[in-house]
């Protein structure tokens, strides 16, 4: 091997470390951005399962009062009637989803 050989083969063993340090960099800028991402999709959907829970309560705080309303008597007039009036005392608005 003649010494340009070994020149040669030292500038491509060199340039090899070099791509692979800046190939290791980028991966680690882009584990950084996929954790933050990660960060910000879990308070997110964290967020969301606080509200799902709150409307669940409110859904079945409003079925207690329609089964106390049927279960205490009363013909379907009187049972519609309570209901408006349940619904004016609310302020609430019945809406689909």
């Amino acid at each position: 091997m003649s010494p340009g050989d070994f020149m040669g083969l030292c500038a491509v063993l060199i340039a090899m470390i070099v791509m692979f340090a800046i190939f290791a960099g980028v991966y680690k800028r882009r584990l950084a951005f996929l954790e933050r991402k990660l960060e910000i999709t879990l308070g997110a959907t964290a967020e969301k399962a606080a509200q799902y829970a709150t409307h669940n309560s409110d859904v079945e705080n409003r079925v207690r009062v329609l089964e106390r309303i049927i279960t205490d008597g009363g013909n379907a007039r009187d049972i519609a009637l309570q209901i408006e009036a349940l619904r004016g005392e609310s302020g609430l608005e019945v809406t689909k989803q």
